[in-house]
């Protein structure tokens, strides 16, 4: 482990019951790997499905964004900023993700200029694709309280 849950939150905002990602496994200026463990105890599952739990894909999704996240704001010049969703594409949901699975999050910086920029993200459940998207994100200032 590279990152534990404790040092993520140092670098994004994020909290729980939101905060969607447990370690990070590999980290550099352009990609990163992260882990979510799907414990089954998570808010969402009382409600989707009660009896038949599963995941729900747009998490998933927040959850490669949020692993994302880490390796953007871990840069100097982003240091105490936030990233925003900018835009989704070709978001597919392969397989669904039930309690008890180990979810890894990768994401592949593709492009930036400045504070905009663009990622293509991936999650594993074992080495089956269960979930992909391209993202774009914008780093903006935090605003003031």
């Amino acid at each position: 482990m590279l990152l534990n849950q404790e040092q993520i939150k140092a670098i994004i905002p994020h909290r729980d019951p939101f905060l969607l990602v447990d370690e990070i496994l590999e980290l550099d200026e352009q990609h990163v790997v992260g882990l979510k463990h799907v414990t089954g105890r998570e808010d969402f599952f009382g409600g989707h499905f009660p009896g038949a739990p599963v995941m729900p894909g747009v998490l998933i999704i927040e959850a490669i964004a949020q692993a994302g996240a880490v390796c953007i704001l871990s840069k100097p010049e982003f240091k105490g900023k936030l990233a925003y969703f900018a835009g989704l594409e070709k978001v597919r949901f392969r397989k669904p993700v039930f309690p008890g699975c180990d979810l890894t999050l990768r994401l592949e910086l593709t492009k930036s200029r400045g504070r905009i920029g663009f990622g293509a993200g991936q999650a594993y459940v074992g080495t089956d694709l269960v979930a992909q998207a391209e993202m774009s994100f914008a780093v903006v200032d935090r605003p003031e309280a």
